[in-house]
């Protein structure tokens, strides 16, 4: 399928329904360890569109982890790093999988898997990261055709740290950062399952 870019113009996501997503944490690697079922409601978030450049009719083909994912453009297959958040390892060599790190992972399946989505740049960011990933922002597509931006969910939801890379602030940095504050101070995810450093 190949991208356009679209003007998102008059896109707008909907608050929707809470959704919650129960995980079974044993035995987190790296971490401190819950006893039994931690059930984590991803708040409602504040409707919102996107403000930098877009890219739409895309799928994601594959979730690497929490926090970078596998698009088809222009007929190549890309990893696409998400903006702004950095979740717990599950797949890098030579390291242990970290605390909350398979919860990450299986919220970014669950949501993202398969589905069609809108990648949103930022031009504080640049294209690429060292690794020559795609640096976007995930915006899920909903079948009323509104839009729910998976990078602040994943923080909203304790699955993902807030977390800027470059000198220069991300378009959504305050966006996140108060959606991280709001999942510690109710200990969702990995604010109750790991020791925090």
């Amino acid at each position: 399928m190949t991208a356009t870019v679209a003007d998102m113009t008059g896109w707008r996501t909907h608050v929707v329904l809470a959704v919650s997503i129960a995980v079974l944490i044993a035995g987190c690697a790296g971490g401190g360890e819950a006893d039994g079922p931690v059930v984590t409601p991803i708040p409602d978030l504040p409707e919102r569109q996107p403000r930098g450049e877009t890219l739409d009719a895309l799928v994601v083909d594959r979730v690497v982890d929490g926090d970078t994912v596998k698009v088809t453009l222009d007929g190549q297959q890309v990893s696409v790093r998400l903006i702004g958040i950095n979740t717990p390892e599950t797949v890098k060599p030579d390291s242990p999988v970290e605390c909350f790190g398979p919860e990450a992972s299986d919220f970014a399946k669950e949501l993202l898997d398969g589905q069609p989505i809108v990648l949103e740049f930022d031009d504080s960011q640049g294209y690429y990261d060292r690794y020559d990933r795609v640096l976007a922002y995930v915006w899920r597509v909903q079948p009323d055709g509104s839009l729910r931006l998976f990078n602040e969910e994943a923080v909203a939801g304790g699955f993902a740290y807030e977390r800027q890379y470059t000198d220069d602030p991300y378009a959504w940095r305050t966006e996140f950062a108060a959606a991280q504050d709001r999942a510690r101070q109710s200990g969702y995810g990995l604010w109750s399952a790991c020791d925090q450093p």
